[in-house]
């Protein structure tokens, strides 16, 4: 019996080695499948989804690249094993049944629980780019419902919390420094109150949308000719949703009020900013 036995164990292992020498990785390159318009009865507005992977048996998750333009959201819907949202580009919204709105920019990961009923999309006035990942239960991913009306979608949105820093980390604990290296290094009290002031009084304040206050501190940055502050603060108007062609006709309309030569250089500078990022 021995013998036998161990001539099916050596079977047994040759088979599972031979069953994983056929599992290769896989690459697919960006653009091998086209963005396609969102279906309309699920959708309000111009909703563009790009497929990103497709679910592997065993696996079950997929993911698509959608791109939301400004005012366009999901009807309300619940996926039955949830969803995550990677946000890449511009500032959305997104919004729990009974929960109030909340802003989403990019870096920010959205967790959707399975079988809540939400909505996510643009502002108003930016575009918003995330990647879907949705697990499939029985073949199926999601189920729709009713449009989001617009007065849920202009509904007051709830300010961003802001994260605390690590244990240990000198400053401010409650709000995480926005200032250069160089300021927090070399004049701390000046990075604390900039923090404290600017960044967690001024720019918050929900008179203005943070879309507008970057192009009011970018128009000044230009006019002022001031390269430094401009790189990074054209670089937070494009997370805040100014696009290339907003930057670029507002550097030619100050070159009217501001002249030539700053025009010029803000227009160096923003083509750098665009392309790094």
């Amino acid at each position: 019996m021995k013998p036998i036995a161990t001539t099916l164990a050596a079977l047994n292992l040759f088979a599972a080695m031979s069953a994983g020498a056929q599992q290769t990785i896989t690459i697919t390159r960006r653009g091998a499948s086209a963005a396609q318009p969102a279906t309309a009865s699920n959708f309000t507005g111009s909703v563009r989804v790009e497929p990103v992977f497709q679910a592997i048996a065993p696996g079950r998750a997929s993911g698509s690249d959608v791109t939301f333009e400004p005012g366009a959201r999901t009807a309300w819907h619940v996926h039955r094993a949830g969803q995550t949202l990677i946000v890449t580009d511009g500032v959305g919204r997104v919004q729990q049944w009974g929960a109030p709105v909340d802003e989403i920019r990019p870096g920010d990961v959205v967790r959707v629980p399975p079988n809540v009923k939400h909505w996510h999309g643009a502002s108003p006035d930016a575009a918003m780019s995330h990647l879907a990942i949705t697990e499939a239960v029985d073949g199926r991913s999601v189920e729709w419902m009713e449009p989001v009306t617009d007065s849920q979608y202009r509904a007051p949105v709830r300010a961003r919390a802001i994260p605390s820093r690590p244990p240990g980390v000198a400053g401010d604990s409650a709000r995480p420094s926005v200032t250069p290296r160089a300021m927090n290094e070399f004049a701390p009290k000046l990075a604390e109150i900039t923090n404290r002031v600017l960044y967690g009084e001024v720019w918050p304040d929900s008179a203005l949308s943070q879309r507008d206050r970057s192009l009011v501190t970018v128009s000044a940055l230009i006019a002022m000719n001031r390269p430094d502050q401009l790189r990074s603060h054209i670089g937070r108007a494009r997370e805040n949703g100014v696009t290339r062609e907003e930057i670029a006709a507002l550097i030619t309309h100050l070159a009217f009020y501001a002249g030539w030569p700053s025009a010029v250089s803000a227009v160096s500078i923003a083509n750098e900013v665009f392309q790094n990022r």
